[in-house]
């Protein structure tokens, strides 16, 4: 048992966060059901994301992932259903806020000689013009003195394929010089989604595969598929932020909701 599971919280639970001084586990563990083929479409960027994560957990070189794209695609559910799928091969998940970026090296530190696979999950990241906590995370991923421990990967989600928040005035210290040289604080501020070695698009799917999520969510849930389901989904996304599996979910509850 000690053997396949190990000890401690660790053995006991696969999701945690940092409390400030300790990793303790998530209470609410909502996560039993969620698996890879929920998420309807996107899989080339599933592929990917199995990839990195086996070669992670056989202890082969992998890297740092950041899934980008449009909201409610999916990006943070690939990640919750990539525990499920790999918690019994010791793949464990710790979610870092923004504010808790300093505290990193010594949850790295913690987790260093434990007999798990980590991935510390930063959900959301993005940073606006003047918040400069990026360039602490920029170090603690990868240019620091100290090396990441083997068994620790950064997984983040954003909105922004760049993460940092980029104004036309940034590029007011770029030079002409026969060549145009591009702008130091373009440089920097890229800098950080560069520390990623895999960087995944979720983009937000056609009206076709809407309608394939709408219509799977449905059969899960026991409702009726039929042309004026299909019709209240179009009618939902003009009103609650566009073609999203999100916004089909919400749809779906809203549905059973009503019954």
């Amino acid at each position: 048992f000690y053997e396949r599971y190990g000890v401690g919280i660790f053995a006991f639970h696969k999701a945690f966060r940092f409390d400030g001084e300790k990793i303790v586990p998530v209470a609410n563990e909502n996560l039993s059901n969620m698996t890879l083929d929920d998420l309807i479409g996107y899989d080339i960027q599933k592929a990917e994301l199995v990839r990195n994560t086996e070669a992670f957990i056989a202890g082969r070189p992998a890297n740092n992932v950041l899934l980008y794209g449009d909201g409610g695609t999916g990006k943070s559910t690939s990640v919750k259903a990539l525990l499920n799928e790999y918690c019994d091969e010791g793949l464990r998940v710790i979610e870092i806020f923004r504010h808790q970026f300093r505290d990193i090296l010594r949850i790295s530190e913690s987790l260093r000689r434990r007999n798990y696979k980590f991935i510390l999950f930063i959900d959301d990241l993005s940073f606006e013009e003047g918040e400069v906590e990026y360039k602490y995370l920029k170090a603690v991923i990868e240019g620091g003195i100290e090396t990441r421990p083997d068994n620790i990967l950064i997984y983040a989600t954003s909105n922004r394929r760049h993460i940092v928040r980029e104004v036309w005035k940034d590029r007011d210290d770029m030079e002409h010089k026969g060549d145009i040289h591009r702008s130091d604080t373009v440089e920097e501020k890229l800098s950080l989604s560069s520390r990623f070695g895999v960087a995944i698009n979720y983009s937000s799917p056609d009206r076709k595969m809407y309608h394939e999520i709408v219509r799977s969510l449905a059969e899960k849930a026991g409702l009726k598929v039929d042309d004026e389901l299909i019709a209240g989904a179009d009618r939902w996304e003009i009103r609650h932020g566009g073609k999203t599996g999100r916004a089909a979910r919400q749809y779906i509850d809203y549905l059973l909701g009503r019954a």
